[in-house]
């Protein structure tokens, strides 16, 4: 019963995937079907908007990428749920803007159009007050009404 159900769930994520992309969908790479080409495309334009959005100080769009019930776990291991907590946690940052947020991908993961997740390598840095945080970032994204949202962000500091 278990099983049907979740046959189910794939068949209807699948039609709901099917009709999100776009008929005129990117060619092929390297035999890939065009809707996991069009899924991998998205999900680098989301994860780029994710990061650029935090860089740039546009709460709007950073907030937006997040899934209702995103969890953040910070370095310090504290957990914060929801994308509304999530927002609050992050209101200094969006209000004070002075840090600078810098990051390069270390690798990647994106299976079609269900889940991807990223790893950074990044630093956050408040220069005026000498502050500077060395992270490995781990990001794991779903796809959900047409578009992927974040679900999951896990920090753990590289010491000096």
């Amino acid at each position: 019963m278990r099983y049907k159900a979740l046959a189910l769930a794939a068949a209807a994520a699948t039609a709901a995937v099917c009709a999100a992309v776009p008929a005129a969908a990117a060619p092929t790479q390297r035999g890939s079907s065009p809707i996991a080409s069009w899924c991998a495309r998205k999900f680098d334009e989301a994860q780029r908007t994710d990061m650029e959005s935090y860089r740039d100080f546009d709460k709007a769009t950073w907030v937006a990428g997040h899934d209702d019930d995103a969890i953040t776990i910070y370095s310090s291991g504290a957990m914060v749920q929801g994308r509304d907590a999530i927002a609050a946690s992050q209101n200094g940052h969006f209000t004070n803007r002075n840090a600078v947020w810098s990051w390069t991908e270390l690798t990647r993961a994106v299976d079609g159009c269900s889940t991807g997740t990223i790893v950074y390598d990044a630093t956050y840095a408040i220069p005026s007050q000498g502050f500077n945080l060395h992270l490995i970032i781990n990001v794991t994204y779903t796809f959900k009404h047409g578009k992927w949202l974040s679900v999951i962000d896990q920090g753990t500091e590289i010491p000096a």
